[in-house]
């Protein structure tokens, strides 16, 4: 699957723009650097979290058809189909007339839920694939509120354990003990609250 990030918080992968966060933290732009890797670090690990892409992206998918005309889209929510192409490797792709698919959910709703493609029956058959080219993801702009708080939490966390704080503080398992109290290993208990509807659906 080929794809391109578009769109993200000033021209870097984040879920929250490095303004907002400073803003937020009352920081200035000597910690731009740092600022904006642990707003990086932060993003892709909330994507690595939730096993899927949230920041808005071109994709582009190939999927075998079985004569099923719905053909399940690997990410959501989808903003915009591109293209629709009949596939072989060996023989030159063939567009097909967008008055003969659509989505499911219509795009651009914002749902977070699995979408798919709905083709009209006839139109593909074996040993044919669907190529599709589509915009799927959130914008930070309109992420919601609870993926833009997670990361304001992670990155914050992250800044922390860089600069040598204690951060995380909580019970559970999986971190490690330092002088008497517990430290989160990976991520905050409150941003994997806030990530848990987030996480992958499938059809």
């Amino acid at each position: 699957m080929e794809n391109q990030t578009m769109g993200t918080a000033g021209s870097f992968h984040s879920l929250i723009s490095l303004a907002d966060f400073k803003e937020i933290l009352g920081i200035d732009d000597r910690d731009d650097a740092l600022s904006r890797y642990c707003l990086v670090t932060a993003t892709y690990s909330i994507e690595q979290y939730c096993r899927r892409r949230l920041l808005i992206s071109k994709l582009t998918e190939i999927h075998e058809y079985s004569d099923d005309p719905f053909v399940p889209l690997k990410q959501y929510p989808v903003r915009k189909i591109l293209e629709a192409q009949k596939y072989r490797p060996w023989k030159p792709v063939e567009d097909i007339d967008p008055e003969l698919f659509h989505c499911i959910p219509q795009c651009g709703v914002g749902e977070d839920i699995p979408f798919c493609l709905e083709i009209r029956p006839g139109v593909v058959s074996s040993p044919f694939s669907v190529r599709v080219r589509y915009v799927a993801g959130y914008k930070p702009t309109d992420a919601p509120a609870d993926l833009a708080s997670a990361c304001l939490e992670l990155a914050v966390w992250n800044m922390a354990r860089f600069r040598g704080k204690k951060v995380g503080v909580a019970g559970g398992s999986g971190g490690q003990r330092m002088n008497g109290e517990f430290l989160e290993a990976k991520m905050p208990e409150r941003a994997k609250e806030l990530l848990e509807p987030y996480q992958r659906r499938i059809i």
